[in-house]
């Protein structure tokens, strides 16, 4: 059960950290140079939703992982998929955005705590 709260924490702390950081350094710069695409209102807008709704869904995530009664094979596919996403990052970025490792771990400490 250890296992699924410290996903659950990594989780939290990932999603306000992504709010956060996010805001302030790259929405905020990006909406302000108000030009190609970030001219226009609608996808600004769009942008600063759609990122805020990833930090609500890292939230989700956190926590349906210590929901009781959660079934296992759904803690599971929780934390295969931030595993998939940390990775994914790591190769992506080739390993230069700092919230792959947290991520990974956060997907990993699920599938501990789910698997048993």
């Amino acid at each position: 059960m250890i296992w699924l709260w410290l996903s659950a924490a990594f989780m939290a702390t990932t999603a306000l950290v992504h709010g956060a950081l996010g805001e302030k350094r790259l929405i905020r710069p990006l909406l302000e140079l108000d030009q190609g695409i970030m001219a226009v209102l609608l996808a600004r807008r769009v942008f600063r939703f759609a990122w805020h709704a990833m930090s609500l869904l890292m939230l989700v995530s956190a926590a349906t992982v210590v929901w009781p009664g959660t079934p296992r094979a759904l803690i599971q596919l929780v934390g295969a998929a931030w595993v998939a996403v940390g990775l994914a990052d790591a190769l992506y970025t080739r390993g230069q955005h700092i919230g792959w490792p947290i991520l990974t771990l956060s997907g990993v400490f699920a599938l501990i705590g789910g698997s048993g």
